[in-house]
């Protein structure tokens, strides 16, 4: 006999239904909201609970406090609140809850990290070595245009040709919520998108509308293309962990530390919220700092 699918179930896949086809997330953004909420779901099961209505505000701090003596961050914290949030807000309008628990929960505070940057001068040196071959001119025209726009990699798996206009020196993003920005794109990396495509015409069938391409002449997959920055770092024996949010990191950090800017790397970025931007002003205050300890005479230690 065929078991009733449970409430809590049934009501989450709704949700997601309804963020995948109103709200057209990315596959990423639906996989975090899904995570997260199963992992809710599945505390509810355990405290006894029938269904979403049932989970009042102490139990959401309960489930906090236990995630955070577990170790976990408190923005990975802040995020699974919200999921939360938004799910609760769908269930109201849905009428199936009065309230949300979670809102005016707060978890404990974490310190920020800073995010990794690179040098200019040694992602200056790594993009001077063009390698040989056509993946090695595909490999090299991802990794400018990672730097040279500030692209997530969501963002530069989804580009197709007629994104890009290499006469105006332009790209059109499809970003998060499927916001479109247009992008300036460096003379250095318009160069090397030129050498690929000029290689891409012979790889890829007529009907392939993505930009970059794997060797079977498909869309490249974002695992591809973190594989092949972290081949590319190896080879050159540099021993950072080489990955496309760092070029993003760099282009962003490298850009406000030059113009001092906030609000125009806030939009290059895409971020709808320029506080999510101005991390970025610590990475130059560090800068600085460090500029200002190896040249200051009184800020210098005597050895």
């Amino acid at each position: 006999m065929q078991q009733p699918e449970e409430p809590f179930q049934i009501w989450l896949e709704r949700f997601f239904k309804q963020l995948r086809h109103e709200c057209r997330l990315s596959p990423h953004t639906l996989s975090n909201y899904r995570r997260d909420l199963q992992r809710i779901r599945e505390w509810c099961l355990a405290q006894g609970m029938s269904a979403w209505p049932d989970l009042k505000p102490h139990h959401v701090r309960s489930f906090i406090a236990a995630r955070h003596r577990q170790g976990i961050a408190g923005n990975s914290l802040q995020r699974e609140l919200s999921s939360l949030r938004t799910l609760f807000r769908y269930l109201q309008r849905e009428q199936q809850a009065d309230s949300c628990p979670a809102q005016g929960v707060r978890p404990p505070k974490s310190q920020r990290k800073l995010p990794v940057v690179m040098d200019a001068d040694q992602l200056g040196r790594l993009l001077d070595q063009p390698g040989e071959g056509p993946l090695a001119a595909r490999d090299l025209a991802m990794m400018e245009i990672f730097y040279s726009s500030g692209l997530r990699l969501s963002e530069l798996v989804s580009l197709d040709l007629a994104d890009m206009d290499l006469n105006d020196a332009v790209v059109t993003v499809t970003g998060k919520g499927d916001k479109t920005r247009r992008l300036p794109v460096g003379e250095k990396a318009r160069q090397s998108l030129e050498r690929w495509l000029a290689i891409r015409s012979g790889m890829a069938p007529p009907e392939e509308p993505a930009l970059f391409i794997s060797q079977r002449g498909k869309r490249i997959s974002p695992r591809t293309v973190q594989q092949r920055l972290h081949k590319k770092a190896a080879e050159e024996g540099i021993s950072t962990d080489l990955h496309p949010h760092m070029l993003r990191h760099t282009f962003a950090s490298h850009l406000l530390e030059s113009s001092g800017d906030l609000r125009a790397v806030q939009e290059l970025l895409g971020h709808a919220d320029i506080s999510t931007t101005q991390i970025y002003t610590h990475l130059d205050f560090q800068h600085l700092a460090k500029v200002y300890d190896e040249a200051h005479p009184r800020a210098r230690r005597k050895k």
